[in-house]
Formats: C-alpha cells, structure tokens, sequence
C-alpha cells in the first residue's frame, strides 16, 4: 500500500489537501443526506401517508366531520374552577385526547422506527435542515418586528449554514457564534400589541391561541412559496413527513420527565401552562412583565402592562 507523504515544511501543499478532503467530505454529506432523505420515506412515512390519503376519501371525511361535531359540543365537567384565558376548556380537552390517541397509533410509532433505523449523526442532520429552512420565516419576522440587527443575524446565520453547513445539515453557524431564534407570525401580532384570544387546542397541530392561530396562515404561505412552490406534491408531502416525525422524535427524551411531572398534576394543565408561559416569554424576549393574572392584591401592576 502507498502513502501519500506531505512535508511539514510545504504549507501550501498541506492546505491543499485538505480542501480537496473537505470538499470530499461535503459531497459525500450531500449524497448520503439526500440518499438517507429518500430512504427513510420509503421506510416510515406509511402510516402518516395512509392517514393523508383518508382525508382525501368522502366516507372519513364524513366520519371526520361527526367527530369534530362531537368535539366542538363536548361539555364535559372540567376539574376546578374556570381559567379565563381557556374558556374552551370542554372542547380543548376533547381535542387534546384526540391528538394523544393519533400521536400514539401513528406519530410516536413512526418517530420510534425513525430513531431505530437512523443513525444519531442522519437524525441531527435531519434536524438541522428543517430547523435552517425554519430560519427563512424567521428572518421575514424579524423584519416585520422592526428587530433590524437580529433580522441581519438571522439572514447571515442561514446563508451560513445553507453553504458551509451543506444546505443545513451541519450547524456551523452556532459553532460561530450565530444563535438560533425563534420568531413566527403569531409573536410579530403579539410584539405590536395585538391580544392572545383564548387558549385552543388544534386537531394535530396542538396547543396555539386564536391570535396564533391566524398567524399559522402566512407563516405557511410564505414557507411553501419560497421554499416548496417548485417541488412536486409528492414530495412535499414526504418532506412534510419526514419534518413531522424528526420533530417528534426529538421531543422522546423529554417524554419520561413530562410523564413523571405529569403524575402529581393535571397533564392537560401541565401542557396549556407552559406553553403560554413560553409564548409570553418569546413575544417579549425572554424577558416578560409580571402577568397579571398572576398577582395578588398587595402586589403592584408594572406600569409597562400590555395585553399580550
């Protein structure tokens, strides 16, 4: 077997070598990512497919309409006294139970064969691509939010990781320093102001408020048109799989501690409390006013109080 022998004292030639083996690299992260994109569809995405193509029969259309008739007149007894921000708790809990039951016969299965056949090197990836195409929508937030040099961060961050990064599989940009955010249509509404609404549980999709939930609606446009608008639907939808079950499966170590905090409480409760305690926090940068609802009588009301 040769070797190929390189003197310490040709700087040049060293450095040449290894561009040519980081090149190398890249091309192979490329195919293997791409190739491990196809595969895993093939793989796991049959039982959320089968789920999609019964929304598109009449007979489970009509079923599923029963059932959200049967969920939106729910009117069971909800334990201890009323909370204000969830006046749908009746129905938001129907649904919250319809959401675990879909998540146990078909989303956790999928993320749990997912994490089997995945090596944890394909999963970060995985997750760093979808998380980089996230940054997209993120930037346009910035903008709308008025938030200029966070806005220039982001857009650096993506274009980083788009090229070093290999089009998102590898996070160079927070190994540079360029941290991730998190910013959404629902928390641009929020930072001018506008209220929550009341706290909804939405089929599939989970916890949101009325004010989230209109903001789902651009942040979808505008990710499919910048990003999917030239991709077939079939493709689409398996990106859209493969995005879902790489999410969830990434939420399966921080299962057994929800569960176990869980015991001694209200799981539902748990769920809506630290979720809107979260979007509070995000809407005003980590650094959120006392709530009001939150204080007792002897306690002041901060003069900077907005209804977010």
């Amino acid at each position: 077997m040769r070797y190929i022998k390189l003197s310490t004292h040709n700087l040049g030639a060293r450095i040449a070598f290894a561009e040519v083996i980081l090149g190398t690299l890249n091309s192979t992260l490329f195919f293997i990512g791409f190739s491990m994109l196809s595969w895993l569809n093939n793989k796991i995405a049959h039982p959320l497919k089968a789920i999609e193509r019964s929304f598109k029969r009449p007979r489970f259309a009509l079923c599923l309409a029963v059932i959200a008739g049967l969920l939106l007149s729910a009117c069971a007894t909800v334990p201890g006294p009323a909370n204000p921000k969830d006046p749908y708790q009746s129905t938001n809990r129907a649904i919250f139970k319809f959401n675990q039951t879909i998540d146990e016969l078909a989303i956790k299965p999928a993320a749990k064969a997912y994490r089997f056949v995945t090596p944890q090197f394909v999963r970060t990836g995985i997750h760093n691509f979808f998380s980089n195409l996230n940054d997209v929508t993120v930037v346009i937030n910035d903008i709308l939010q008025g938030k200029a040099s966070q806005g220039g961060r982001d857009a650096l961050r993506f274009t980083v990781n788009t090229t070093v990064g290999v089009l998102g599989f590898i996070d160079v940009a927070t190994q540079a320093g360029l941290e991730k955010h998190h910013e959404d249509f629902g928390l641009t509404l929020g930072h001018w102001g506008a209220g929550s609404g009341p706290y909804l549980v939405l089929p599939l999709l989970g916890p949101s408020t009325v004010r989230d939930t209109i903001g789902l609606v651009p942040d979808y446009e505008a990710r499919h048109y910048l990003l999917f608008n030239n991709m077939s639907i079939t493709h689409r939808d398996e990106a859209f799989v493969l995005e879902t079950v790489s999410v969830r499966e990434s939420f399966m170590d921080d299962e057994d501690l929800i569960n176990d905090v869980a015991l001694s409480s209200d799981h539902y409760n748990l769920i809506r409390d630290a979720w809107l305690q979260r979007r509070r926090s995000q809407i005003y940068d980590g650094n959120p006013p006392a709530d009001p609802d939150d204080l007792t009588e002897d306690d002041p009301i901060p003069a900077s109080k907005r209804a977010r």
